[in-house]
């Protein structure tokens, strides 16, 4: 078909072409205009105030799966979220969003399509790529992995004495490790109530040796099925990992064919391999930070939780990719997360984020946001590789209340840079254990800590000695919800995937590659080869003996 007849086509069905265009945030007018917002609003006042309640009503926005995004607490008023949300006009957000959904080349750096939120429902057109209908490969591979945990949990599978497995571990790293990882605790403790929990998790990710010699020592290898991750099949960290649980399980008197399987890409050496048990296939086209809804959580999740609560982790994080498709922002949450964030970071000049999760079940989320964002958005250059005149992503870090609060919340009060927060937090815990101790349960005071603190940091307090005075004006948001399940798990999840795309298309950066972590990786082997010199060769002396 000629350009010229695909070209009157989409005339005739769409009235007319709206054309995405990719530019600097600093072009913008709506851009300029925010500049001239800055600090103009003083939260202190607004919830010091008599209608703070009513404040903290109307700044709220559904994020599906039971969950809710409050952000009364940040430095907005009306007349910033309009700006924003010309900002998200002018630079296509969702435009961009609804390219990403219909296989555009969204990953400039490597000339790929972005397909992550594929893996958990079909949002855009048909995605075919190397010939493949990647939705029905996606299912697929969902399909397959359900088989084979079924298969397992059912002793269909077996070990070589015939005995059924009960242990899973995991070998990883970054995207293969944070992420899953922090899925399954996530989700440990709910399984355990709700009678879905089918078998334990391990993980293996660090090539430090005594990593892997802590977590291999503490399963039964006999029983035990380990997950080996690498879409490439090349990861240094990974393949030295598995030579070395190997190792072991040779020494076990078992067969490392009958206890590992491998995610990976079809075209890796590890595909088709009869060393693995099984094989379970991811592409390109999903980048390791954004690959727990894939096999790469899913083949873990599935066989610990269940093929069941798998899915409705993609359910759930299938609502919130639907809900980041609506163009009001104050309706999608990621968006407007995602904003005023940009507000904070590029007006505010705010250095970082602090990710407070007050539920231990999300005591490595921070650890996968920290990877997610900053690998996604720690980029000084836009998608065609010129250098940006404005800042971009900030320095992600956190820890679980209420353990933080006695540990780094004191420069979060009282240090000279303020640096907004996210606390997410839920109305009952997990395992329904509690005790009443002084009148309230644990959950009541954990509960009880988070609203402590929003009001802390946003009003902070007065008095003669400097020293106990807080200035407050500390912005945050709240996350909440009733409980933490797969559902609302999967929502959270996606919420922060499309903040930080939303964000990288502000930015205009390439919020898929991770050129940063590469070199690092390719200076290893050089070492490692003894082709070295400089300063290479002179470090490399201090430590390999």
């Amino acid at each position: 078909m000629l350009f010229k007849e695909i070209l009157l086509r989409q005339i005739f069905f769409y009235g007319a072409i709206n054309m995405v265009t990719w530019q600097n945030a600093d072009t913008l007018s709506s851009w300029k205009k925010l500049q001239s917002l800055k600090g103009m609003v003083s939260v202190k006042d607004e919830l010091s105030g008599a209608g703070a309640a009513d404040r903290i009503a109307k700044y709220s926005v559904g994020m599906g799966a039971g969950l809710t995004y409050n952000y009364a607490a940040k430095q907005v008023n009306e007349q910033i979220i309009k700006t924003l949300a010309e900002l998200a006009d002018e630079q296509q957000l969702v435009e961009k969003y609804q390219e990403l959904l219909n296989g555009s080349v969204i990953n400039t750096g490597e000339k790929r399509m972005v397909l992550h939120q594929l893996t958990r429902g079909q949002l855009g057109n048909d995605v075919v790529a190397d010939d493949v209908n990647k939705r029905d490969f996606y299912k697929n591979e969902v399909k397959r992995i359900a088989e084979f945990a079924d298969k397992v949990h059912s002793g269909e599978l077996k070990n070589e004495k015939g005995e059924k497995y009960t242990t899973v571990c995991q070998i990883g790293i970054g995207g293969s490790d944070l992420g899953p990882r922090a899925m399954y605790l996530a989700l440990e403790n709910w399984a355990k109530k709700n009678n879905t929990f089918k078998m334990e998790a391990h993980f293996i990710s660090n090539v430090d040796p005594d990593d892997a010699s802590s977590v291999v020592k503490s399963l039964d290898i006999s029983k035990t099925i380990f997950i080996l991750v690498s879409k490439s099949g090349t990861t240094l960290e990974t393949l030295t990992n598995e030579s070395f649980v190997k190792d072991f399980i040779k020494k076990a008197g078992c067969d490392a064919a009958k206890h590992m399987i491998a995610v990976t890409s079809e075209t890796s050496p590890l595909a088709h391999n009869p060393d693995y048990m099984a094989a379970f296939y991811m592409d390109d086209y999903i980048g390791g930070r954004y690959s727990s809804t894939s096999g790469v959580g899913g083949a873990v999740l599935s066989l610990a939780f269940g093929a069941d609560v798998f899915q409705q982790f993609l359910d759930g994080a299938a609502e919130e990719d639907k809900l980041a498709l609506n163009k009001e922002i104050t309706k999608n949450p990621a968006m407007l997360d995602a904003l005023i964030g940009v507000y904070e970071r590029n007006v505010q000049n705010y250095p970082a984020t602090a990710i407070l999760p007050y539920s231990q079940a999300l005591s490595r989320f921070p650890a996968h946001l920290q990877q997610l964002d900053m690998e996604s958005n720690g980029k000084s250059v836009n998608r065609d590789g010129e250098p940006l005149n404005y800042v971009t992503g900030p320095v992600i870090f956190g820890e679980p209340g209420t353990n933080g609060q006695h540990s780094f919340y004191q420069l979060l009060h009282q240090g000279t840079d303020i640096i907004p927060l996210q606390f997410i937090a839920f109305q009952e815990n997990q395992t329904g254990d509690d005790v009443v101790i002084e009148a309230s349960t644990s959950q009541v005071k954990l509960c009880a800590n988070v609203t402590a603190q929003i009001v802390a940091f946003a009003c902070g307090k007065t008095g003669e000695n400097p020293n106990k005075a807080f200035a407050g004006n500390r912005p945050s948001s709240l996350i909440y919800g009733k409980l933490l399940n797969p559902k609302s798990l999967g929502a959270l999840l996606a919420h922060y995937e499309n903040k930080v795309m939303f964000q990288g298309f502000v930015w205009n950066v390439n919020s898929f590659d991770q050129e940063g972590v590469q070199l690092g990786k390719k200076l290893a082997k050089t070492v490692l080869s003894g082709q070295m010199e400089g300063a290479l060769k002179a470090y490399a002396g201090l430590l390999i003996k």
